[in-house]
């Protein structure tokens, strides 16, 4: 059978990306083989300062901003975030961290990696990803800096020369835009957005795993002919 394709879009700086990738972690360990993830950026952090000052700038800035993520990420047990992030610690942009994931991309399809001959937890771009998330949302590490992207390259075992080349020839912004340019035309509202079904389902923002479940199971239900299908 073949797999239930998911398109998942997010920005790297977002908290709620941030649970939700912890969500999307534990419901594809359950159906690695019943689903195939095609992760993608969408632009909600293009330029973080004049977002907070626009959006926040009544209700403490910056301050209020740290504040806000505190409480989000406290509703969820096993959670936390760094003190620091957004308070002290706060990215230029999140296009900068979105950049770096997309080198690895290639870099990882021009080794052979796809994300058909590789598990979801395996693949290169969803661990760098995740590795991002973790180092600005638990170790306050500003991961729009070169010099922390450096660090993770070498983590991951990427040389960061190789990232940088990808860069400088304008593949991998050619890549990033393609995503950006994805969001806008699928009317992506909000970080994260799943799309299924070739995007005639839709879910975004606090996305329960339940909720990611059920939607999956009704395509795969229709995948295998399980259930009769009418037309109203």
């Amino acid at each position: 059978m073949k797999p239930i394709r998911i398109n998942h879009f997010s920005d790297i700086l977002c908290v709620w990306a941030y649970v939700g990738q912890h969500r999307l972690d534990h419901f594809v360990a359950d159906y690695n083989d019943k689903v195939e993830i095609h992760q993608h950026f969408c632009s909600v952090f293009p330029d973080v300062w004049s977002k907070i000052e626009t959006n926040w700038q009544a209700r403490g800035g910056f301050e209020g901003y740290a504040g806000h993520v505190q409480e989000v990420v406290a509703k969820f047990e096993g959670m936390q975030v760094h003190p620091d992030i957004w308070s002290r610690v706060r990215p230029r942009s999140s296009a900068s961290p979105h950049l770096f994931v997309k080198a690895v991309e290639i870099i990882a399809e021009a080794n052979g990696e796809t994300v058909q001959n590789t598990l979801y937890a395996n693949r290169l771009p969803i661990k760098t990803a995740a590795i991002l998330r973790s180092a600005f949302f638990e170790q306050a590490l500003d991961i729009g800096s070169w010099k922390i992207q450096r660090k993770i390259a070498t983590e991951i075992g990427v040389e960061f020369g190789d990232v940088q080349a990808t860069i400088e020839s304008g593949e991998a912004i050619a890549r990033l835009a393609g995503d950006y340019e994805a969001a806008a035309k699928k009317g992506i509202e909000g970080s994260p957005t799943y799309l299924l079904n070739e995007g005639r389902q839709k879910l975004y923002g606090n996305v329960s795993t339940r909720i990611i479940e059920a939607n999956v199971k009704e395509l795969l239900l229709d995948e295998t002919g399980d259930r009769a299908s009418r037309c109203i």
